[in-house]
């Protein structure tokens, strides 16, 4: 069955900004934008709220919030989406993600700030899921590698713009502005998406299959995420209690991706597994770099801030690559060498931790590995649509997302008990053992993302399978 039964067939030739898609092309790109920048923008004026709100017990807390409760969304909207289409969840979506705004905009205290950061990741995991489905009813297959670029790309500008403007604008006229100022945006971007989003029918599942029950299992997911955040803080019971949440998260997690996930199955499980394989890979080595440059090699914050610059440039580029290279590349191979790279590099900055290698081997090989994310972001989210139909749609892109979710937090949680677990150098050796460990089980599940009965590559044959 084909995933694309509202692609119209005058839309085979067009462009992201031929008029069927300009503006909501246009206003999908500027819903990333805004919630990446705020994802960045938080991290800089997080300190300035702290101080001002004497909130220094909650910092931590603040940032995990949206990144369990962001599970929870993922998990509404895509069972939604699957049952009414897209369009209820999008707008709720970015209903609660304004409401988590304002909240937050408003907080007198760091408590209130914290339940508005909650809301606020209700709202972008719910935005990013019924994204997913809005780009498989209403683009082409053709264009889906050059929209999941467009979407990388919206989240590389802020990581470039989004430090420096929080900080100009809380200098100036206030933190409180970082939140309340994109509220207007976010209005607007959503009027853009609106017409498209009006023009999609619902789904094949009657309204009252609405899964309660996964909600309840994404809650338990969420609070066990929550839990391994601040369970790193404590380290004499934390590895006991970090196993025991593991446990409960993966249990969890099993109701809410496809049949065979955890044991990478061929095709669709095995693009949601390596999805939080690549995320814990990538991210856990990501936190720790700067800090490495920094404790080393004495580099000052904006220089060892560069490596990341440098990843999330190339992140762009990879992602334009295969954008343009389209349906001339296929999606497994694609994962592959962009995941080839990723570790590469992984391994790289492991060199440079365990055998003093020059700092510049970790900033080049971390624009390698931002390169090599690139290719395999927008092509697990393609490979996803291509692999599912309109009745789950919805579900699957709920799976990716939490995949990738859970996949980060769990590693940054699980590293932050390694790297306190050791002392001098050998925290940042040990860490970066473990990123690669995670990376090399990447590589080797990647070749089973195809599904054993593919006859062509390319996308349009692709998108026939059945799950």
């Amino acid at each position: 069955m084909s995933s694309q039964p509202n692609a119209s067939a005058s839309g085979s030739q067009a462009g992201l900004f031929s008029p069927q898609y300009r503006w909501v092309t246009a206003g999908m790109f500027a819903l990333v934008f805004l919630v990446a920048f705020e994802s960045l923008a938080v991290t800089t004026v997080m300190p300035l709220v702290s101080k001002e709100l004497d909130g220094a017990s909650l910092y931590a807390l603040a940032f995990a919030a949206p990144m369990a409760s962001g599970v929870i969304g993922m998990v509404a909207a895509g069972s939604y989406s699957d049952r009414h289409g897209p369009s209820v969840p999008l707008y709720a979506s970015a209903a609660l993600f304004v409401l988590g705004l304002l909240v937050c905009g408003v907080a007198p205290g760091m408590e209130v700030l914290v339940a508005g950061r909650l809301v606020q990741g209700l709202g972008g995991g719910g935005i990013t899921v019924a994204l997913y489905v809005v780009v498989a009813r209403v683009f082409v297959p053709r264009l889906h590698p050059q929209i999941f670029a467009a979407f990388a790309a919206a989240w590389v500008v802020p990581s470039l713009v989004g430090p420096f403007a929080a900080g100009l604008v809380a200098q100036t006229i206030g933190w409180r502005w970082v939140f309340l100022g994109v509220v207007g945006l976010v209005v607007l971007a959503m009027a853009a998406v609106m017409p498209s989003v009006h023009a999609m029918g619902g789904g094949e599942t009657p309204a009252a299959d609405f899964s309660w029950r996964a909600l309840g299992w994404a809650g338990l997911a969420a609070a066990a995420v929550l839990g391994m955040n601040l369970l790193a803080r404590v380290p004499a019971l934390g590895l006991v209690l970090m196993g025991i949440a593991v446990l409960v998260v993966l249990v969890a997690v099993r109701p809410l991706v496809p049949d065979r996930t955890l044991l990478a199955g061929r095709g669709l499980p095995a693009t949601i597994l390596v999805r939080g394989l690549a995320a814990a890979a990538f991210f856990g080595t990501e936190v720790y770099l700067p800090y490495l440059l920094m404790d080393r090699f004495d580099l000052s914050p904006a220089v060892a801030g560069l490596s990341l610059t440098g990843g999330a440039v190339c992140w762009s580029v990879g992602s334009a690559i295969q954008g343009r290279m389209g349906e001339s590349l296929d999606n497994a191979r694609a994962m592959f060498i962009g995941s080839a790279l990723g570790v590469g590099a992984i391994l790289l900055v492991l060199g440079t931790a365990a055998f003093h290698l020059p700092a510049i081997v970790a900033i080049l090989a971390w624009a390698m590995g931002g390169g090599g994310m690139g290719l395999v972001y927008p092509r697990q989210n393609v490979h996803m649509i291509a692999l599912s139909t309109t009745a789950n749609q919805g579900f699957n892109s709920s799976a990716l997302a939490v995949s990738d979710s859970l996949g980060s937090a769990m590693a940054l949680a699980a590293g932050g008990l390694v790297f306190g677990a050791f002392s001098g150098n050998d925290s940042f050796v040990a860490v970066f053992l473990f990123t690669a460990a995670i990376g090399v089980a990447l590589l080797v599940l990647t070749p089973r993302v195809r599904s054993g009965t593919e006859a062509s590559p390319r996308l349009e044959s692709i998108a026939t399978l059945e799950p």
